[in-house]
């Protein structure tokens, strides 16, 4: 795992919006909120580590917990690891509105801002929250990026980022509630043909993901283990992809080959490899539950 350098906090499954492209279906009715001490418990199992150079708090929408996210960004700047909060923006109503959530955070050391700027969130425009936020988080000195993401149909065949690297905007995504909601007459590809995974780095993954739940997502709803069961350095130096259960099948010849191994019935096309991998865990959820969750990631009510 020499790789591995990166913590994202999935803080809350929560969001104001309820976007059609979310992965992770984030929704005002979404459960699952990180307490402090869960956090604190996430960074210092990052720190064990002693690779850990970067921490990533999104959501959900994480601004609607925002002294945790405070307090987050405080700790793991006194661990001096490089610290991106991510955002729809919903708060920046005006510049002086946007100064004061961000003021706070600039002074504990925050290094980037990340916002959500497209149709799927409502904010494209001059004057959109996003781009009120990013003026006001570059007069105070931060660094800024937008994830931007294409209309379902302009995705369709587009490559992703590199697998393993955070999502910087580009295609969707089609798992989550992208799978149910986007993929209604697009084109789609014949399941035999779908033998890879482009999108994360199953072998040596050089991120993962942490929920409210304690699992570690090697790709969201995809899990090597939970955090509150084993310790994150033990779960990494017993990890091999090869031997995962889920992960294995995913390598020898992506989400195909994962049908094929545990006789999942399936359709006869899809979208891309994310689709046809995510409908394939979602019929695979009852035969390996400490795999494939929590339910919050498959758009099922959770606690």
């Amino acid at each position: 795992m020499s790789q591995f350098s990166g913590l994202h906090l999935l803080l809350t499954y929560q969001c104001p919006f309820e976007c059609d492209h979310c992965f992770v279906w984030g929704s005002p009715f979404q459960t699952g909120v990180m307490t402090i001490a869960q956090v604190r418990e996430i960074l210092r199992q990052g720190q064990d580590l002693g690779r850990v150079s970067y921490v990533a708090i999104e959501g959900g929408e994480p601004f609607l917990y925002y002294a945790t996210v405070l307090e987050a960004v405080r700790e793991a700047k006194a661990r001096r690891w490089w610290v991106d909060v991510l955002s729809n923006a919903y708060w920046a109503l005006s510049e002086e509105d946007a100064l004061l959530w961000l003021r706070p955070l600039a002074q504990q050391g925050l290094d980037s801002l990340t916002l959500s700027e497209d149709a799927y969130h409502g904010s494209e425009g001059e004057d959109s929250p996003p781009k009120v936020a990013m003026e006001a988080a570059k007069g105070l000195g931060l660094r800024t990026s937008s994830i931007s993401i294409l209309p379902a149909l302009q995705s369709v065949g587009l490559p992703g980022e590199r697998p393993g690297e955070a999502i910087t905007g580009g295609a969707v995504r089609f798992r989550g509630r992208a799978a149910e909601k986007l993929v209604e007459g697009l084109p789609r590809r014949p399941w035999w043909e779908l033998t890879s995974c482009p999108q994360e780095n199953l072998a040596d993954p050089v991120r993962m993901h942490f929920d409210p739940q304690g699992y570690a997502h090697i790709c969201q709803g995809l899990v090597m283990g939970n955090v509150w069961e084993t310790p994150l350095a033990e779960m990494l130096r017993s990890y091999d992809g090869s031997r995962h259960p889920i992960c294995g099948p995913l390598l020898a010849g992506g989400p195909a080959e994962l049908a094929r191994a545990f006789e999942v019935p399936h359709a006869e096309t899809y979208v891309d490899e994310c689709h046809m991998c995510y409908e394939v865990r979602r019929a695979l959820r009852r035969r390996a539950p400490h795999l494939l969750g929590p339910d919050q990631m498959y758009g099922v009510p959770g606690r």
